[in-house]
């Protein structure tokens, strides 16, 4: 088997990550001619094109294993400066920017109890990058070779990965005391959510006609929604009286505690099961990535 270049695997996801030939080069501290070079000599050295001229750039089948291959030596590399870093402190200095150890989490996990999970992680100097997506979604990332693991509502292990359960997120129906007050004095039900306008995350958030379809038990529901790319700007949108959204209950406790939103379908509550996936290797880092991830599930969500 070939042994590749690690500089121009670092160039080809370099020119991935960045979106093209130049900023990619900025990143990796060399020309854009050095680019292109290393490029080539890579794609030289597979046989095949590794990009399509795109815009966006975009690799080609061979490029995603070459990618994949790229990030799992990122891997290794992290595992060998956190070793190195035991033996002799002095000696590391910070990771460089190709050095990133990308994960991809859903929003609304981000926003509740995800980032507690990553602190002691980013205190020790893992150099991280978080990609954010729907959890639907996420898995792709990984599938992908895009990211080392993931936060997904997806059950089932991608080939070459394992998968841990961590629980049930609970979504709840949330609005502004005054707009529940005008639109729904009776609350939330099958004849009359279609009155009221919905806050989304974006146009793949399928949660708010998912959880109206399961509380009135239609088979298909269309709403009037609005999108928000954000899980405290849904939140911010429900104060302000937009509408209604559906959104964790460990976003929005304290608020609903507090009077200042209220549940529009008390008796309905929508559980979303997450998983961890992550690529099965041997890595110190990908193990202590898992551990926190999972004991913070434990915590945090609830087991049905």
């Amino acid at each position: 088997m070939s042994t590749f270049d690690p500089d121009a695997l670092e160039c080809l996801a370099a020119i991935v990550e960045e979106g093209g030939f130049e900023r990619a080069a900025q990143r990796l501290s060399i020309t854009q001619s050095a680019v292109s070079q290393r490029l080539r000599a890579l794609e030289a050295q597979v046989g095949t094109v590794l990009l399509v001229r795109s815009r966006p750039l975009k690799p080609t089948s061979a490029g995603q294993l070459l990618l994949k291959h790229a990030r799992q030596i990122r891997l290794l590399r992290a595992d060998l400066e956190r070793d190195l870093q035991d033996l002799a402190p002095s000696s590391i200095h910070g990771a460089r920017d190709e050095e990133r150890i990308s994960i991809a989490v859903n929003a609304d996990s981000i926003a509740t109890w995800a980032l507690p999970a990553l602190d002691e992680l980013a205190r020790q100097g893992v150099p991280l990058e978080i990609v954010t997506d729907d959890q639907d979604f996420t898995h792709e990332w990984l599938r992908d070779g895009k990211v080392v693991g993931c936060v997904t509502t997806v059950k089932q292990a991608l080939r070459g990965c394992k998968v841990v359960p961590l629980g049930a997120m609970p979504y709840v129906a949330v609005a502004q005391p005054r707009y529940a007050a005008e639109h729904l004095p009776r609350g939330l039900d099958a004849h009359n959510f279609r009155d009221v306008s919905f806050v989304a995350f974006n146009r793949k958030d399928d949660l708010q006609c998912e959880f109206v379809a399961r509380a009135f038990r239609l088979k298909r529901v269309a709403l009037n929604q609005l999108f928000v790319p954000s899980s405290e700007g849904q939140v911010r949108a429900a104060l302000a009286g937009w509408g209604v959204s559906v959104v964790p209950h460990l976003l929005v406790g304290g608020l609903l505690e507090q009077r200042r939103l209220v549940n529009v379908a008390p008796a309905c509550t929508l559980p979303v099961q997450l998983f961890w996936h992550c690529w099965n290797l041997v890595s110190d880092v990908l193990d202590q990535l898992t551990a926190a991830v999972t004991h913070a599930g434990e915590q945090a969500l609830s087991g049905g």
